[in-house]
């Protein structure tokens, strides 16, 4: 127990109600695995549809100026897929959240540049590129195939 434990402050300051110090501290590593999890699985579910098809996006990545789009599409749907699986059980986690992350960027650029529809439009995309950068530097946590294995990226 260190000694912001042991007095029930945060980083922040002493909590307003100390005795939910233990509580925050109990619910921490949960809560991140929690996030983790969910995030990698929304991207599987969002991918799944591309990888039956991977080349169906061909059209959308080359109107995006992703050329070839033969090339593009695939990848596309292997990050989304794979990528999202990867970050669910927390393997590979930091090299799957950068691909995830780079693709919520284009989504972010397509929504607010191309289609002209600003904050409102790329709003949930600024959101899961938040999430998946923070992965992306934290790395999976002790519930994650990463630390079982004793290695991350």
């Amino acid at each position: 127990m260190d000694l912001a434990e042991a007095t029930n402050t945060t980083p922040g300051g002493r909590l307003i109600i100390p005795a939910l110090g233990g509580l925050y501290r109990n619910l921490h590593e949960g809560a991140e695995t929690l996030l983790r999890v969910v995030a990698g699985l929304a991207l599987v579910t969002h991918g799944a549809v591309k990888i039956v098809n991977p080349f169906g996006a061909i059209e959308m990545v080359e109107g995006l100026g992703f050329y070839p789009g033969a090339f593009w599409s695939p990848l596309l749907a292997a990050t989304e897929f794979f990528g999202g699986i990867l970050i669910a059980l927390g393997l590979l986690t930091r090299p799957a959240a950068v691909a995830a992350t780079i693709v919520l960027l284009v989504t972010v650029w397509f929504h607010w540049i191309t289609m002209g529809q600003g904050y409102g439009g790329a709003e949930k995309s600024i959101l899961w590129a938040a999430i998946f950068i923070f992965f992306a530097i934290r790395g999976g946590n002790r519930h994650s195939v990463d630390a079982r294995l004793g290695r991350q990226f």
